[in-house]
């Protein structure tokens, strides 16, 4: 039996190249050597009060974005949050075991508290307890199937910490082996994706390229990076240039090579290095984009995919939760 790993997807829009590059796909490469489940974490989204409308279109897009990225349903399990009850019930568990100041070190909840301060606020303002016990649900999420690794960037290490210590308390408290802990696999692009104006892709700087808008919006989109003010005779440095940066990922060595002695010639306008990073974006994203309009438009599809994915996933958490129960004196 392979290990187990275990991915969580926030419906929070549209991904951008940024998240494709450094999350998606090393998310997906898991599969060649991982028994994979991928979920739609769309109770987590709820902690910031969604429209219905607003999460129910927002989980059809990150299914079918992961399933037109090459995702394939046969080979992983993937299925949302909402459709495991077990994942709810561990939950309530694990809060009985989780110390009021644990959450209080967690780095989302310091973060909001210093923004309330910083501008005068209620140090609780905008706080729900979903937010503050988010850790915990992510905990239940991760220990209810015994992932063995969990892709995870810099910025949640501290939850999966976080779900290691839980565990580790419910293990030595009824003396049991219950909960395997899982192990962190930190998901970060070893290239960093530059945004529009030249700082990392990143929905908080509104600086990135959407993976699905048109190709009319990719162009316009891609137009509108932040370059110098060199005439087009002159020289270009491709290293200090945020359209060479970017475009050199969808590059292969020879190919980035070809491109940097266009740029260091002379003679090539911004608007001709926009237009030849246009070109690979749209060549690539051409079919993926084809595909996500075409599965967003299928919800009876993405439901049955959904579907069948919570059976096999309500398959492992069904009898582990019944061990839990009976472990913790609640079941016979």
């Amino acid at each position: 039996m392979n290990l187990r790993s275990l991915t969580g997807i926030k419906p929070t829009g549209m991904p951008h190249i940024g998240n494709w590059l450094g999350a998606i796909k090393p998310a997906l490469e898991l599969t060649k050597t991982y028994d994979a489940l991928y979920f739609i974490a769309d109770y987590h989204a709820l902690t910031i009060t969604p429209a219905p409308e607003a999460m129910k279109n927002d989980t059809y897009s990150v299914a079918a974005t992961w399933l037109a990225l090459g995702l394939d349903p046969e080979k992983a399990v993937f299925y949302k949050q909402s459709d495991i009850p077990q994942v709810f019930e561990l939950c309530w568990l694990l809060n009985c075991f989780t110390p009021k100041g644990f959450l209080n070190r967690a780095h989302g909840y310091k973060d909001k508290l210093a923004k309330n301060k910083e501008l005068k606020k209620d140090p609780d303002e905008g706080i729900n307890m979903g937010f503050y016990s988010y850790p915990v649900l992510m905990a239940a999420d991760i220990l209810l199937f015994s992932a063995d690794v969990v892709p995870v960037g810099h910025d949640q290490k501290q939850h999966l910490e976080f779900a290691r210590d839980f565990a580790t308390r419910v293990n030595n408290f009824y003396q049991v082996d219950l909960f395997k802990l899982p192990e962190p696999r930190i998901t970060e692009n070893s290239q960093t994706v530059v945004g529009l104006d030249g700082r990392k892709m990143s929905k908080s700087y509104d600086n990135t390229i959407p993976l699905f808008c048109t190709e009319k919006q990719l162009k316009k989109i891609t137009n509108r990076i932040i370059t110098n003010s060199q005439d087009v005779e002159e020289a270009k440095d491709p290293d200090k240039s945020s359209v060479f940066l970017l475009h050199k990922i969808f590059l292969d060595d020879a190919q980035a090579e070809d491109v940097k002695k266009i740029y260091t010639a002379g003679g090539m306008g911004w608007g001709k290095a926009k237009s030849m990073l246009f070109e690979t974006l749209n060549e690539q994203l051409k079919n993926p984009r084809e595909e996500y309009n075409r599965l967003v438009a299928d919800t009876v599809y993405l439901d049955e995919v959904l579907k069948k994915g919570a059976e096999k996933a309500r398959a492992i958490a069904g009898p582990f939760l019944e061990k839990a129960r009976k472990i913790i004196g609640v079941a016979s």
